[in-house]
Protein backbone atom coordinates (compact mmCIF):
# COMPACT_ATOMS: atom_id res chain seq x y z
CA UNK A 1 0.00 0.00 0.00
CA UNK A 2 1.14 3.48 -0.74
CA UNK A 3 3.93 5.08 -2.90
CA UNK A 4 7.65 5.03 -2.09
CA UNK A 5 7.57 8.77 -2.88
CA UNK A 6 5.38 9.46 0.45
CA UNK A 7 6.96 10.12 3.93
CA UNK A 8 3.59 9.34 5.52
CA UNK A 9 1.81 5.72 6.56
CA UNK A 10 -0.91 7.76 8.02
CA UNK A 11 -2.00 10.90 8.49
CA UNK A 12 -5.30 11.41 10.57
CA UNK A 13 -7.73 14.14 11.55
CA UNK A 14 -9.22 14.59 14.65
CA UNK A 15 -10.41 16.32 17.97
CA UNK A 16 -7.15 17.40 19.72
CA UNK A 17 -8.30 16.59 23.43
CA UNK A 18 -6.31 16.66 26.95
CA UNK A 19 -7.96 13.72 29.10
CA UNK A 20 -8.65 14.13 32.48
CA UNK A 21 -9.11 10.46 34.15
CA UNK A 22 -10.70 10.39 37.20
CA UNK A 23 -11.58 7.27 39.57
CA UNK A 24 -15.30 7.64 40.27
CA UNK A 25 -18.00 5.04 41.12
CA UNK A 26 -21.65 4.40 39.88
CA UNK A 27 -23.19 6.69 42.38
CA UNK A 28 -21.25 9.62 41.10
CA UNK A 29 -22.17 8.61 37.50
CA UNK A 30 -25.81 8.11 38.65
CA UNK A 31 -26.03 11.67 40.85
CA UNK A 32 -24.78 13.50 37.57
CA UNK A 33 -27.51 12.04 35.32
CA UNK A 34 -24.52 10.21 33.13
CA UNK A 35 -25.30 7.39 30.98
CA UNK A 36 -22.10 4.79 32.08
CA UNK A 37 -19.84 3.74 29.21
CA UNK A 38 -21.26 6.54 26.64
CA UNK A 39 -20.20 10.10 26.07
CA UNK A 40 -21.57 13.58 26.75
CA UNK A 41 -21.09 16.48 24.98
CA UNK A 42 -20.64 19.30 27.94
CA UNK A 43 -20.30 23.31 27.43
CA UNK A 44 -17.47 24.87 28.93
CA UNK A 45 -19.42 25.88 32.40
CA UNK A 46 -20.60 22.24 32.84
CA UNK A 47 -17.08 20.99 32.15
CA UNK A 48 -16.03 23.22 35.16
CA UNK A 49 -18.40 21.63 36.95
CA UNK A 50 -18.38 18.10 36.56
CA UNK A 51 -14.09 18.45 37.69
CA UNK A 52 -14.32 20.32 40.31
CA UNK A 53 -17.16 17.69 41.87
CA UNK A 54 -14.82 14.57 40.49
CA UNK A 55 -11.48 15.44 42.33
CA UNK A 56 -8.17 15.22 41.16
CA UNK A 57 -7.34 13.27 38.55
CA UNK A 58 -4.76 12.25 35.54
CA UNK A 59 -4.08 14.75 32.48
CA UNK A 60 -2.96 12.77 29.49
CA UNK A 61 -3.33 14.06 26.00
CA UNK A 62 -6.19 12.09 24.12
CA UNK A 63 -8.50 11.87 21.50
CA UNK A 64 -9.60 9.54 19.40
CA UNK A 65 -8.03 9.84 16.41
CA UNK A 66 -4.98 11.28 18.22
CA UNK A 67 -4.53 7.66 20.39
CA UNK A 68 -4.17 6.01 17.31
CA UNK A 69 -1.64 7.72 15.08
CA UNK A 70 0.27 8.05 18.41
CA UNK A 71 0.35 4.38 19.00
CA UNK A 72 1.28 3.93 15.19
CA UNK A 73 4.22 6.33 15.85
CA UNK A 74 4.93 4.28 19.03
CA UNK A 75 5.61 0.79 16.77
CA UNK A 76 7.47 2.82 13.71
CA UNK A 77 4.58 3.75 11.82
CA UNK A 78 5.38 6.92 10.20
CA UNK A 79 2.53 9.44 11.26
CA UNK A 80 1.00 12.32 10.84
CA UNK A 81 -1.96 14.09 13.22
CA UNK A 82 -4.43 17.28 12.26
CA UNK A 83 -6.26 18.57 15.21
CA UNK A 84 -6.96 22.13 16.63
CA UNK A 85 -5.86 23.35 19.89
CA UNK A 86 -5.94 26.73 21.89
CA UNK A 87 -2.61 28.91 22.44
CA UNK A 88 -2.92 28.26 26.20
CA UNK A 89 -1.42 25.48 28.79
CA UNK A 90 -3.94 22.27 28.00
CA UNK A 91 -3.13 22.88 23.64
CA UNK A 92 0.92 23.08 24.61
CA UNK A 93 0.54 19.91 26.56
CA UNK A 94 -0.94 18.15 23.83
CA UNK A 95 1.32 19.36 21.35
CA UNK A 96 4.35 18.57 23.17
CA UNK A 97 3.02 14.92 23.59
CA UNK A 98 1.92 13.94 20.23
CA UNK A 99 5.23 14.96 19.04
CA UNK A 100 6.94 13.63 21.80
CA UNK A 101 6.24 9.70 20.30
CA UNK A 102 7.50 10.86 16.94
CA UNK A 103 4.10 11.85 15.09
CA UNK A 104 4.03 14.87 13.10
CA UNK A 105 1.94 17.68 14.61
CA UNK A 106 2.12 21.07 12.38
CA UNK A 107 -1.62 22.72 12.76
CA UNK A 108 -1.18 26.32 14.39
CA UNK A 109 -2.59 27.30 17.85
CA UNK A 110 -5.72 28.89 17.55
CA UNK A 111 -4.80 32.91 19.17
CA UNK A 112 -8.48 33.35 20.53
CA UNK A 113 -11.94 31.49 20.58
CA UNK A 114 -12.48 28.49 22.76
CA UNK A 115 -10.34 26.75 25.13
CA UNK A 116 -8.25 23.56 24.00
CA UNK A 117 -10.65 20.59 24.33
CA UNK A 118 -10.58 18.54 27.28
CA UNK A 119 -12.41 15.21 28.09
CA UNK A 120 -13.37 14.48 32.13
CA UNK A 121 -13.03 10.24 31.94
CA UNK A 122 -14.90 8.85 35.12
CA UNK A 123 -13.13 5.24 35.34
CA UNK A 124 -15.40 2.79 37.70
CA UNK A 125 -14.07 -0.29 39.48
CA UNK A 126 -15.55 -2.06 36.40
CA UNK A 127 -12.88 -0.86 34.44
CA UNK A 128 -15.67 0.69 32.46
CA UNK A 129 -14.94 4.66 31.08
CA UNK A 130 -17.60 7.57 31.11
CA UNK A 131 -16.54 10.64 29.25
CA UNK A 132 -17.65 14.20 29.42
CA UNK A 133 -16.27 16.07 26.76
CA UNK A 134 -15.97 19.73 26.07
CA UNK A 135 -15.31 20.09 22.36
CA UNK A 136 -13.84 23.47 22.65
CA UNK A 137 -11.17 24.81 19.80
CA UNK A 138 -11.08 20.94 18.17
CA UNK A 139 -14.71 21.63 16.46
CA UNK A 140 -13.47 24.62 14.95
CA UNK A 141 -11.07 23.03 12.52
CA UNK A 142 -12.38 23.92 9.13
CA UNK A 143 -10.55 23.35 5.61
CA UNK A 144 -8.22 26.57 6.22
CA UNK A 145 -6.76 24.75 9.03
CA UNK A 146 -5.84 21.56 7.22
CA UNK A 147 -2.03 21.04 5.85
CA UNK A 148 -2.92 19.34 2.68
CA UNK A 149 -0.07 19.09 1.67
CA UNK A 150 1.03 16.59 4.92
CA UNK A 151 -2.44 14.96 3.76
CA UNK A 152 -0.91 13.81 0.13
CA UNK A 153 2.11 12.25 1.79
CA UNK A 154 0.35 9.82 3.69
CA UNK A 155 -0.76 6.64 1.96
CA UNK A 156 -4.33 6.31 4.19
CA UNK A 157 -6.19 8.94 5.81
CA UNK A 158 -7.52 8.23 9.06
CA UNK A 159 -10.82 10.03 10.17
CA UNK A 160 -12.83 9.95 13.43
CA UNK A 161 -16.73 9.88 13.73
CA UNK A 162 -16.18 12.62 16.82
CA UNK A 163 -15.34 15.13 13.88
CA UNK A 164 -18.91 14.97 12.61
CA UNK A 165 -20.40 16.89 16.33
CA UNK A 166 -19.29 20.49 14.01
CA UNK A 167 -20.28 21.71 11.31
CA UNK A 168 -16.74 23.30 9.95
CA UNK A 169 -14.93 20.01 11.39
CA UNK A 170 -17.27 18.02 8.77
CA UNK A 171 -16.04 19.86 6.06
CA UNK A 172 -12.74 19.52 7.05
CA UNK A 173 -13.02 15.98 6.94
CA UNK A 174 -14.92 16.02 3.11
CA UNK A 175 -12.12 17.64 1.84
CA UNK A 176 -9.34 15.74 3.20
CA UNK A 177 -11.00 12.54 1.97
CA UNK A 178 -11.11 13.98 -1.11
CA UNK A 179 -7.44 14.89 -1.45
CA UNK A 180 -6.44 11.58 -0.26
CA UNK A 181 -8.89 10.23 -2.77
CA UNK A 182 -7.32 12.38 -5.87
CA UNK A 183 -4.04 10.84 -4.71
CA UNK A 184 -4.62 7.82 -4.77
CA UNK A 185 -4.52 7.09 -1.30
CA UNK A 186 -7.09 5.08 1.24
CA UNK A 187 -9.74 6.64 3.72
CA UNK A 188 -10.27 4.90 7.36
CA UNK A 189 -12.91 6.15 9.33
CA UNK A 190 -13.39 4.84 13.15
CA UNK A 191 -17.66 5.31 14.06
CA UNK A 192 -16.05 6.70 17.77
CA UNK A 193 -19.25 6.14 19.83
CA UNK A 194 -22.35 5.15 19.72
CA UNK A 195 -24.05 8.16 20.46
CA UNK A 196 -22.40 9.52 17.63
CA UNK A 197 -23.76 7.17 15.31
CA UNK A 198 -27.18 7.54 16.34
CA UNK A 199 -26.93 11.39 15.93
CA UNK A 200 -25.77 11.02 12.34
CA UNK A 201 -26.45 7.71 11.42
CA UNK A 202 -27.44 8.91 8.00
CA UNK A 203 -24.46 11.03 7.36
CA UNK A 204 -22.17 8.10 8.55
CA UNK A 205 -24.53 5.63 6.23
CA UNK A 206 -23.39 7.87 2.88
CA UNK A 207 -19.63 7.99 3.97
CA UNK A 208 -19.10 4.41 4.49
CA UNK A 209 -20.82 3.38 1.43
CA UNK A 210 -19.18 6.46 -0.86
CA UNK A 211 -16.14 7.51 0.64
CA UNK A 212 -14.80 4.78 3.09
CA UNK A 213 -11.99 2.18 2.44
CA UNK A 214 -11.38 0.89 6.06
CA UNK A 215 -14.21 1.10 8.93
CA UNK A 216 -13.46 0.61 12.47
CA UNK A 217 -16.43 0.37 14.70
CA UNK A 218 -17.33 -1.83 18.23
CA UNK A 219 -20.27 -4.22 18.37
CA UNK A 220 -22.57 -1.42 19.39
CA UNK A 221 -21.57 1.20 17.05
CA UNK A 222 -22.13 -1.53 13.97
CA UNK A 223 -25.44 -2.26 15.46
CA UNK A 224 -26.48 1.20 16.01
CA UNK A 225 -25.13 2.04 12.48
CA UNK A 226 -27.39 -0.48 10.61
CA UNK A 227 -30.28 -0.70 13.55
CA UNK A 228 -29.38 -4.23 14.35
CA UNK A 229 -31.05 -6.36 17.20
CA UNK A 230 -27.46 -8.93 17.12
CA UNK A 231 -23.85 -8.32 16.03
CA UNK A 232 -24.58 -11.28 13.37
CA UNK A 233 -26.70 -9.69 11.74
CA UNK A 234 -24.61 -6.36 11.45
CA UNK A 235 -21.81 -8.21 10.22
CA UNK A 236 -23.96 -9.42 7.32
CA UNK A 237 -24.87 -5.53 6.64
CA UNK A 238 -21.32 -4.22 6.46
CA UNK A 239 -20.05 -6.76 4.23
CA UNK A 240 -19.31 -5.30 0.91
CA UNK A 241 -20.29 -1.94 2.08
CA UNK A 242 -16.59 -1.22 2.28
CA UNK A 243 -13.16 -3.16 1.12
CA UNK A 244 -12.26 -3.77 4.97
CA UNK A 245 -14.21 -3.90 7.71
CA UNK A 246 -13.00 -4.08 11.57
CA UNK A 247 -15.50 -5.26 14.53
CA UNK A 248 -14.22 -5.24 17.87
CA UNK A 249 -16.25 -6.94 20.63
CA UNK A 250 -14.12 -6.24 23.86
CA UNK A 251 -13.71 -9.35 26.15
CA UNK A 252 -15.04 -11.83 23.01
CA UNK A 253 -12.22 -10.13 20.48
CA UNK A 254 -12.86 -8.80 17.32
CA UNK A 255 -14.00 -9.83 13.50
CA UNK A 256 -11.68 -8.54 10.31
CA UNK A 257 -14.29 -8.82 6.51
CA UNK A 258 -12.33 -8.23 4.01
CA UNK A 259 -10.92 -9.51 0.61
CA UNK A 260 -14.07 -12.27 0.87
CA UNK A 261 -13.10 -13.77 4.34
CA UNK A 262 -14.25 -13.48 8.13
CA UNK A 263 -11.45 -13.54 10.61
CA UNK A 264 -12.40 -14.15 14.05
CA UNK A 265 -9.52 -12.71 16.33
CA UNK A 266 -9.18 -13.29 19.97
CA UNK A 267 -8.19 -11.52 22.77
CA UNK A 268 -4.98 -10.86 24.37
CA UNK A 269 -5.17 -10.76 28.13
CA UNK A 270 -2.02 -9.56 29.41
CA UNK A 271 -3.22 -8.27 33.01
CA UNK A 272 -5.83 -7.53 34.55
CA UNK A 273 -8.49 -5.04 33.30
CA UNK A 274 -7.65 -1.35 34.74
CA UNK A 275 -9.08 0.84 31.94
CA UNK A 276 -10.47 0.67 29.03
CA UNK A 277 -10.31 4.13 27.64
CA UNK A 278 -8.21 3.61 24.36
CA UNK A 279 -8.53 0.51 23.64
CA UNK A 280 -10.49 1.18 20.29
CA UNK A 281 -8.09 3.61 19.25
CA UNK A 282 -5.07 1.27 20.08
CA UNK A 283 -6.68 -1.71 18.08
CA UNK A 284 -6.70 0.50 14.89
CA UNK A 285 -3.30 1.39 15.45
CA UNK A 286 -1.98 -1.87 15.44
CA UNK A 287 -4.10 -2.68 12.61
CA UNK A 288 -3.39 0.18 10.25
CA UNK A 289 0.53 -0.68 11.42
CA UNK A 290 0.18 -4.11 10.20
CA UNK A 291 -1.67 -2.60 7.15
CA UNK A 292 0.86 -0.33 5.67
CA UNK A 293 3.28 -3.05 6.45
CA UNK A 294 1.43 -5.26 3.60
CA UNK A 295 0.66 -7.90 6.52
CA UNK A 296 -2.26 -10.64 5.42
CA UNK A 297 -5.46 -8.93 7.19
CA UNK A 298 -5.30 -11.73 9.88
CA UNK A 299 -2.36 -10.67 11.41
CA UNK A 300 -3.23 -7.27 11.57
CA UNK A 301 -6.10 -7.93 13.73
CA UNK A 302 -3.44 -9.67 15.97
CA UNK A 303 -1.26 -6.80 15.64
CA UNK A 304 -4.57 -4.59 16.72
CA UNK A 305 -5.73 -7.09 19.54
CA UNK A 306 -2.54 -6.99 21.59
CA UNK A 307 -2.02 -3.50 21.30
CA UNK A 308 -6.16 -3.66 22.73
CA UNK A 309 -5.01 -5.62 25.51
CA UNK A 310 -2.11 -4.10 26.54
CA UNK A 311 -3.43 -0.31 26.76
CA UNK A 312 -6.41 -1.50 29.16
CA UNK A 313 -3.91 -2.84 31.47
CA UNK A 314 -2.97 0.45 32.57
CA UNK A 315 -4.66 3.69 33.49
CA UNK A 316 -5.08 6.36 29.96
CA UNK A 317 -4.98 5.99 26.67
CA UNK A 318 -1.07 6.15 25.55
CA UNK A 319 1.30 2.76 26.31
CA UNK A 320 3.40 3.12 28.57
CA UNK A 321 5.72 0.19 27.32
CA UNK A 322 7.48 -0.34 24.11
CA UNK A 323 4.73 -1.34 21.66
CA UNK A 324 7.57 -2.70 19.06
CA UNK A 325 9.16 -5.07 22.10
CA UNK A 326 5.39 -6.43 22.91
CA UNK A 327 4.62 -7.08 19.49
CA UNK A 328 8.51 -9.31 19.28
CA UNK A 329 7.20 -11.16 22.23
CA UNK A 330 3.60 -12.24 21.52
CA UNK A 331 3.64 -11.98 17.77
CA UNK A 332 7.68 -12.59 16.49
Amino acid sequence: MGSDTRTLDVVGIGNAIVDVLVTSDDAFLEAHGLSKGGMSLVNAEQAQQLYAAAGPGLETSGGSAANTLAGLAQLGGRAGFIGRVRDDQLGAIFSHDIRSVGARFETPAALDGPATARCLILVTPDAQRTMCTYLGASVDLDPDDLDLYLVRQAGLLYLEGYLWDGEAAKRAFLAAAEVMRSAGGQVALSLSDAFCVERHRDSFLELVDGHVDVLFANEAEITALYRCNDFEAAIEQVKGRCSIAVLTRGALGSVVIGEGRVHHIPPYVLGPLVDTTGAGDLYAAGFLWGLCRGEPLERCGQLGSLCAGQVITQLGPRPRVSLPDLVTKHLG
